[in-house]
């Protein structure tokens, strides 16, 4: 991002901390990134394409449901008149006079003395007024209680001739009233609702077969490093397995993205240049790890510090120093014709976690149009050994284990640590002007789920 765009964005920074030595904070490099970003354009989809958007406008129901009274069991339908009063010793018997299955168009008249074989799900028959189970009853056998219905196609027979009821049922019994789910013209889904299968389930139930959403934004992420390597191949001298772009990319699928893995990078600026504008076309939001400290063959900085399109000026991307620990060096901008957002992470692997967990999963539920942005929060007690010291005017993320309102360290402050991270489900923060940290203290924790 160029500073003329940086200083677009609508913070008041002193004229003084703009610049390349400014520290910035976490929650200044946060609001500056977010102050670019919006939501996707909606889009109308069809429900199962629709899973996991989220909802642009408030879905209304146009009818009940159900949407007729109907059967919550297998039994007879029948007025409550005859059959009360009725036992094992003096059963009410009943003529039966058809069957009323579920999508039966025309059912059968119930009048008194009489009983209609039921279904579940099937509409109340006019006349009747109950239902009684299957189980009540000696199913028209005449062998005493039964425990189900004979298949129609063994037993066509069983819609005629008599049925015992041994039990009496009150009015309504065993009915699904029309409308007791949801009534026509009540608000089904809200907007910013993010459609799961219960959402969508009910989509279906009142006959929406297409919404208008935000689009699941797509993701591309981009590892970059000479010596990485793809997990399954032999590793030579010098070389390490590539993680970090099977971490973020799975971090963008939890955070509700589409996301693609790119193949590590070799550190040439100009690969990596050619690379970043072949994935552009998929891509609603690029990142990238690694590259972006000040070494010699930090390439991501190389090619994208000075990158903008003088076709579209705003473009290009700006490399900070922030006051945390892990991830300091942070990169951030736009690239491309169409201004695609690009973070550029550090290349640690725990580095690069918590800074998608920071900065990334904001922008990605942005982009969804989500209104929670951010991980849940909590204050628990810190249950370790000995203090915990931080460096003076860093925010640090330490990885921990949260039970019960307490959290328990795990691993040290090291930013390689891959398998310490992988037994943590919380960051432990310790604020930019606490230096140490007691146990028994009480700390905020980011729940990582």
């Amino acid at each position: 991002m160029s500073s003329a765009a940086h200083r677009d964005t609508g913070h008041d920074h002193p004229a003084a901390d703009i610049g390349p030595d400014r520290l910035w904070s976490v929650q200044d490099h946060l609001d500056d990134i977010l102050a670019t970003v919006r939501p996707l354009e909606p889009i109308e989809l069809n429900l199962l394409d629709a899973q996991g958007c989220v909802l642009v406008d408030d879905i209304t129901v146009p009818l009940s449901l159900p949407p007729f009274d109907n059967s919550s069991m297998d039994g007879y339908a029948v007025r409550v008149a005859d059959v009360a009063g009725a036992s094992e010793e003096f059963p009410a018997v009943l003529e039966v006079v058809g069957d009323v299955a579920a999508g039966q168009a025309d059912p059968v008249t119930v009048g008194p003395g009489q009983a209609a074989r039921i279904m579940t799900g099937a509409p109340l028959p006019p006349g009747a007024e109950t239902v009684v189970p299957v189980e009540w009853t000696d199913g028209g056998l005449g062998e005493g209680a039964v425990a189900g219905m004979r298949a129609r196609s063994l037993a066509p027979e069983g819609a005629e001739g008599q049925v015992h009821v041994y039990r009496p049922a009150g009015a309504r019994a065993h009915v699904r009233a029309e409308g007791s789910d949801v009534k026509a013209g009540d608000r089904a889904l809200e907007a910013g609702t993010v459609l799961g299968p219960p959402q969508i389930a009910l989509l279906a139930a009142i006959g929406r077969g297409r919404v208008r959403v935000r689009p699941r934004p797509r993701v591309v992420v981009l590892s970059t490093g000479s010596e990485l390597v793809q997990p399954d191949e032999e590793l030579a001298p010098g070389q390490i397995y590539d993680s970090n772009s099977f971490a973020l990319t799975a971090a963008a699928r939890d955070a509700g993205a589409i996301a693609y893995r790119v193949g590590a990078v070799a550190d040439d600026a100009e690969t990596l240049r050619s690379t970043i504008e072949d994935q552009l076309v998929r891509a609603d939001l690029m990142v990238t790890t690694g590259g972006v400290s000040v070494g010699a063959y930090d390439v991501v900085k190389e090619a994208l510090a000075h990158v903008a399109d003088e076709d579209e000026p705003g473009g290009g991307v700006e490399f900070r120093k922030l006051a945390m620990q892990p991830g300091k060096p942070q990169g951030f901008g736009s690239i491309g014709p169409d201004h695609t957002p690009l973070l550029a992470l550090p290349g640690n692997p725990v580095s690069s976690y918590v800074s998608f967990e920071l900065f990334v999963r904001p922008v990605i539920r942005t982009l969804m149009g989500l209104a929670d942005l951010h991980r849940p929060t909590a204050t628990a007690t810190l249950a370790a050994d000995k203090a915990l010291t931080s460096p003076k005017g860093r925010r640090q993320f330490l990885r921990g284990i949260h039970t019960d309102g307490t959290v328990t360290p795990v691993g040290g402050s090291g930013s390689h640590l891959v398998a310490a991270l992988a037994r943590a489900d919380a960051l432990i923060v310790v604020p930019e002007d606490t230096e140490s940290v007691e146990p028994g203290a009480e700390v905020e924790v980011v729940l990582l789920g």
